[in-house]
């Protein structure tokens, strides 16, 4: 399947995830002090961060035109709306920020070359980190599915204060209404 458009969905015709328990063990957790490679060049250990931090990860974002990673990547329940997700929290940036969020980040076992083109044409304001060796998806137990041979993170989001979680946000769906349920949250809950 083509994507012509990794914007423009009818959420009614595509499967939503559910609530398989796979992201219950989280609230509490600890980040572990692992770094991951971020789309400005930098490692970002998210246990050594201050304050609290918003994370929210996605199977894989989409290239526009380009062959879709299998054919029926729409039907698989919690697989589409990376880029309406990522793009959500691009737009909502400056309201999280002002909501009490010190840093935002983005979060796919895909490659930083990958993700840097991505973050590049969405004009994104937060790195994106990459996972690609599942270090942090490991240490964390993060749900995950298995497409074409490739380990991909379920959509969530976290909310981390002081390297501990403290919210999850899982399953997500729609996903490009993800950055508001996370302001949402973020207003009802100050720091």
């Amino acid at each position: 399947m083509n994507q012509k458009n990794l914007m423009e969905v009818d959420w009614s015709k595509i499967p939503a995830p559910t609530d398989d328990g796979a992201a219950a063990h989280l609230v509490g957790m600890t980040i572990p002090p692992i770094g991951l490679v971020a789309t400005d060049d930098t490692s970002v250990t998210l246990a050594a961060l201050p304050g609290r931090t918003v994370v929210f990860a996605y199977p894989r974002t989409g290239e526009p035109g380009k062959i879709s990673l299998v054919d029926d990547w729409d039907m698989i329940p919690g697989a589409r709306g990376c880029t309406p997700q990522t793009c959500s929290f691009r737009d909502l940036f400056a309201e999280l920020k002002a909501a009490g969020a010190k840093h935002v980040f983005g979060l796919s076992t895909q490659s930083n070359e990958y993700q840097a083109e991505m973050a590049a044409r969405l004009h994104l304001p937060f790195p994106v980190l990459s996972d690609e060796q599942l270090a942090l998806t490991r240490a964390l137990d993060l749900p995950t599915m298995e497409v074409a041979g490739l380990t991909m993170i379920k959509r969530l989001a976290l909310i981390v204060d002081e390297a501990r979680i403290t919210h999850v946000f899982y399953p997500v769906f729609p996903p490009d209404r993800n950055a508001g349920d996370v302001l949402a949250w973020l207003k009802e809950n100050p720091v």
